[in-house]
């Protein structure tokens, strides 16, 4: 069950989201918007949002960019997490994470399932941490950034969010890149 707290004060969260496709414009990317609608409707802050093509280098570098910088929390891609030779999120990002969270994915699935059924199998929905960056990867329909955002992410990026949420261990994210060798 999600319950908020009443005892805490909301936290902004500063996100940017990346639309990965081959396709998209920015007048044309419906999942990208729908992210930035949520995002800003919910009172966090959107810092950078980018349309990247299909292919690994350039998802890559993307990622390294904004991982680098200090006003970003969180980043949210869409699409590029089927099953199709263009699809190259998860092959590109995974090998960045310096921790995944598996949980991200079966939670997804979940409630995709109640919406489209087995079709769900078809998303590699995936999440992990990065440099001290939460990064979530997203299918690239407007239904699944809702579902995703709707379901998982409104909550996990609310500090008032009990029991537990990704908000209130963010300033520990890094700590083992700060810990001493030796």
């Amino acid at each position: 069950m999600n319950t908020i707290s009443g005892a805490r004060d909301f936290l902004p969260a500063n996100i940017a989201v990346i639309t990965i496709s081959d396709t998209r414009t920015p007048e044309t990317d419906k999942s990208g918007q729908t992210l930035a609608d949520r995002i800003t409707g919910a009172g966090h802050v959107l810092t950078h949002r980018a349309i990247v093509k299909d292919e690994v280098r350039q998802i890559r570098a993307q990622l390294r960019k904004l991982a680098a910088r200090k006003d970003v929390d969180v980043i949210i891609t869409t699409g590029g997490t089927g099953l199709t030779g263009r699809d190259v999120t998860v092959e590109a990002v995974r090998p960045l994470f310096d921790k995944e969270i598996e949980g991200f994915g079966v939670v997804f699935h979940l409630i995709s399932y109640q919406k489209i059924n087995t079709s769900t199998i078809q998303s590699r929905a995936t999440a992990g941490v990065m440099k001290g960056k939460y990064v979530f990867c997203l299918p690239g329909s407007p239904g699944a950034c809702k579902d995703a955002w709707d379901g998982i992410l409104v909550h996990q990026l609310d500090y008032r969010h009990h029991p537990c949420n990704f908000i209130e261990i963010m300033p520990r994210l890094d700590e083992h890149l700060k810990r001493k060798k030796g």
